[in-house]
């Protein structure tokens, strides 16, 4: 009886215990969207295996590209004769070949989200890690002979950072030719990556495109998830076979569709939006 009434007491205590603490400390953290998608980036082994199999297929396809010079992974840019350019591949760099997780988890944890401001310094910062099988695809079709290119909306004042961590992961990189194409280095290059893929394919065969949103494979991506879905299907050729897409739930194209890419839409109503947007059990 003595450790029934020593338990009545803490649970008569707990409500109390909570009105004493701190509005914070008594609901716990606070919810967020993203808490989920970046802890199964960030530590799920699942995802390290969807990433690592990616890469594996990145080398079958590259190796079939290698040896046919009729195929291009980028027949809207590349046009005319390329049978005999040198090969390329070319790789979008966050949550493609650099994980960026730890400025998401930053967000998370700060109750944020991305901006400029807080995004240059975490670049600068150079603590992302290497996408499981990335550097090592990247050294591979370096060894046989393939320029790799990295198209990026990073900035070019972010560029030397980044450059900088890719060496460090051990990343093939360019030599004496540019191979990191980022948002704005030229007059013509926005945030869309055509033109920058286009200016490759002067110069090269591309023969592989990587990324982890749609629009590192064409410039058709900001429509709605109807219109993104007619995307996906009118190119099915192209998935799995020339155009290898990285897992990536914590941002992206996919998520702003849900309210039109209205980047001031209120929180609360994207979110809402979202919702509306799934197909869900009508229950039992």
């Amino acid at each position: 009886m003595k450790y029934a009434a020593t338990f009545l007491f803490l649970t008569a205590s707990l409500p109390a215990i909570a009105a004493d603490l701190p509005p914070d400390e008594a609901k716990g953290p606070a919810a967020n969207d993203n808490l989920n998608a970046v802890l199964w980036d960030q530590t799920a082994v699942e995802a390290k295996a969807t990433m690592v199999q990616a890469y594996a297929l990145a080398r079958i396809r590259f190796d079939e590209a290698l040896a046919d010079r009729s195929r291009t992974a980028d027949p809207a840019v590349q046009t005319g004769d390329f049978a005999n350019k040198p090969p390329a591949v070319v790789l979008d760099v966050d949550d493609t070949v650099l994980n960026t997780s730890q400025y998401q988890a930053w967000n998370v944890k700060a109750g944020t989200s991305f901006n400029p401001k807080t995004w240059t310094p975490y670049v600068n910062a150079k603590i992302d890690f290497a996408i499981p099988g990335a550097s090592d695809f990247t050294r591979y079709a370096a060894s046989r002979g393939a320029k790799v290119f990295y198209v990026t909306n990073r900035t070019k004042e972010e560029e030397p950072a980044t450059a900088e961590r890719l060496k460090e992961l051990g990343f093939a990189m360019g030599d004496n030719v540019d191979t990191i194409l980022t948002a704005k280095e030229q007059e013509d290059w926005g945030s869309a990556k055509s033109t920058r893929r286009a200016f490759i394919a002067r110069d090269y065969r591309i023969l592989l495109l990587v990324g982890d949103n749609l629009g590192d494979f064409t410039d058709a991506y900001k429509g709605s998830v109807e219109e993104r879905q007619r995307v996906f299907d009118d190119n099915a050729q192209h998935w799995g076979k020339d155009w290898i897409a990285i897992p990536n739930p914590t941002y992206g194209s996919w998520e702003s569709a849900a309210y039109g890419h209205d980047f001031k839409t209120p929180p609360e109503e994207q979110r809402q939006k979202k919702i509306d947007a799934m197909k869900a059990w009508s229950g039992p």
